[in-house]
């Protein structure tokens, strides 16, 4: 089936969420000559026009290529992208277009995607709650929600303790981050996993001092303590730690995931399967990782067929650890454009059995929220922050 036509699809609503990225989605809709269908995501953070842009471009490199040979179509665009290792809007347009690729694959097998990429390895797979904690500022606000999520069944949860630091962090926020932290940890117990989320913002000494701080709540991880291209301050914080180090988002190539994994910055990575360059480079990285006994937990932030795909690729790794999950705090049309078929229950999603990537997309739900793509509006609140967080007490 050769590929006909490539959309790049904005969509948004009135219904914005719990982030200022969660307001958006950059869909592409993959179409071959004999009519077959597959969706993927890509990523919209502040760049929805160039993203949107990129999406239109990489596609002349796919129309009238085979759907089906996903290897040979991403080492032809690799061929053609002279900056392919070093555009974050080229990687995750070819991303996009790998996932819907691989979709249109599983239909035409009539199969979801998981029994070719090796077969279930579990057939649930255990998520973290993200997303949860907006307007949260005091210990007790943090607490409080933390509390609703372990009523709904989770037995993890994410979240950023640090307020509107960035870059170092005094004594006064380093104790109200603990505070924030320790009344997570007294109101989950000591059975529930919590992570905790740095967003990469931090050098490697207030980053060092942090996790001397909160190490004593046994996180199941620290998630980016140290700005992502500042690999002297990784070495320097894994040589002045004890904590397990997670990383890994804002990869974008094969051999970039390799160079972490080589010089052990990470303990667990997270390639976001939206930009590392879809399925067929995510489990490459995957594969990488076990050889060098690094455990999985995928970066999935974004939208519902993000959500889709990474949960098929969950299923069938060994070193998967857990799958991040922003379900349930989802603005409702993101669960509504996949007919809700990737619920949480009790903790774990169910590895769903449709062919593809595992979900029907409303196509009549999609015509209703597209948009044109726009700036988004920027303020003293970063972007990837959880709403209303960027302030202390």
């Amino acid at each position: 089936m050769k590929i006909q036509e490539i959309e790049p699809i904005v969509l948004t609503s009135k219904e914005k969420g719990g982030a200022t990225w969660a307001s958006t989605m950059i869909l592409v809709k993959v179409t071959t000559s004999n009519g077959a269908v597959g969706y993927g995501e890509a990523v919209p953070t502040l760049r929805v026009i160039s993203v949107y842009n990129a999406i239109k471009q990489v596609s002349k490199a796919f129309i009238g290529k085979e759907v089906e040979e996903v290897e040979k179509n991403y080492h032809e665009w690799y061929k053609q992208d002279f900056y392919l290792a070093r555009s974050f809007e080229s990687a995750t347009a070819v991303s996009a277009i790998d996932i819907a690729s691989w979709d249109i694959l599983g239909k035409e097998l009539g199969s979801p995607i998981y029994k070719f990429l090796g077969g279930k390895f579990r057939d649930k797979v255990l998520v973290y709650a993200n997303g949860w904690y907006s307007d949260c500022v005091t210990p007790e606000d943090f607490a409080n929600k933390a509390k609703d999520v372990v009523k709904r069944g989770y037995k993890g949860l994410k979240f950023d303790p640090f307020g509107q630091y960035y870059d170092w962090i005094d004594e006064k926020g380093l104790r109200e981050a603990e505070e924030r932290v320790k009344a997570v940890r007294e109101a989950v117990g000591d059975e529930v996993y919590i992570m905790i989320e740095h967003h990469g913002r931090f050098n490697a000494n207030s980053a060092i001092k942090i996790a001397h701080v909160l190490e004593k709540y046994n996180p199941l991880f620290m998630e980016e303590p140290v700005h992502h291209e500042d690999i002297e301050g990784y070495k320097k914080y894994r040589s002045s730690t004890k904590v397990t180090v997670a990383l890994g988002e804002r990869l974008i190539s094969l051999k970039e995931a390799m160079f972490y994994i080589d010089n052990r910055l990470a303990d667990v990575l997270q390639p976001d399967i939206t930009n590392i360059g879809g399925v067929t480079i995510a489990r490459k990285v995957v594969t990488l990782a076990e050889a060098n006994d690094v455990e999985i937990a995928f970066h999935n932030a974004f939208g519902s067929i993000q959500n889709a795909v990474s949960i098929q690729l969950s299923a069938v790794i060994p070193n998967l650890l857990i799958l991040e999950n922003f379900y349930d705090w989802f603005p409702q049309w993101k669960r509504d454009l996949v007919y809700n078929q990737t619920p949480v229950e009790d903790g774990y999603v169910k590895v769903p059995e449709k062919p593809g990537i595992g979900v029907d997309v409303n196509e009549k739900l999609l015509e209703e929220l597209k948009a044109e793509p726009i700036p988004l509006e920027v303020g003293e609140e970063p972007v990837w922050v959880v709403k209303n967080t960027w302030r202390g007490y």
